[in-house]
């Protein structure tokens, strides 16, 4: 499982996530990928010390692999920056990460108990004005977020993308309505 726009060549060198490992007729089959989303969780356990001591808890994971990514950190202690950890002085930790993918855009937010809160994080970088959590009997989990005029664009992204990561990240429908 590739990224479509990385090109394999001999003598390369590249992480893969072994995502399975299989018993066939001419033996074992192993499926590596570099397009799952925990290849950003070990890659930040390698990179980051103290996703690696379990002090920041990556959360959750939306990716887009080969354009963008969004993760949700989480400080397990009170003294620690979640963000600051995740990208490192001056980016570097975040860079690394980022060069081993190929260049893939990834936006660290912080991660929220209140869904409300949450949503509005994972729309960054747009400025969301209010979220409304819609009660739905059907366990559908649906949020329609404010946004400015200006900001609008901002909050869907490219071809939707920021607005369907925010979706898949927090794992609520989400609408963008201009206040």
């Amino acid at each position: 499982e590739g990224i479509r726009s990385e090109r394999y060549t001999p003598g390369a060198r590249f992480k893969f996530y072994v995502k399975n490992v299989e018993e066939s007729t001419r033996g074992p089959k192993v499926i590596v990928s570099r397009t799952h989303p925990d290849i950003l969780r070990k890659l930040f356990k390698l990179e980051v010390p103290e996703i690696a001591s379990g002090s920041v808890q990556i959360k959750a994971i939306a990716r887009e692999a080969g354009s963008r990514s969004k993760i949700a950190v989480m400080a397990k202690e009170e003294n620690i920056d979640p963000i600051g950890s995740a990208v490192g002085q001056r980016g570097t930790r975040v860079q690394t990460v980022i060069n081993e993918i190929g260049g893939e855009k990834i936006d660290i937010i912080e991660w929220e108990e209140d869904s409300a809160k949450f949503i509005a994080k994972a729309l960054a970088p747009a400025k969301v004005i209010k979220v409304e959590i819609k009660e739905d009997k059907d366990e559908v989990k649906e949020a329609v977020v404010y946004v400015t005029p200006d900001q609008l664009s901002l909050a869907i992204g490219k071809e939707g993308q920021n607005v369907r990561l925010a979706a898949k990240l927090t794992g609520w429908k989400i609408d963008i309505v201009e206040e």
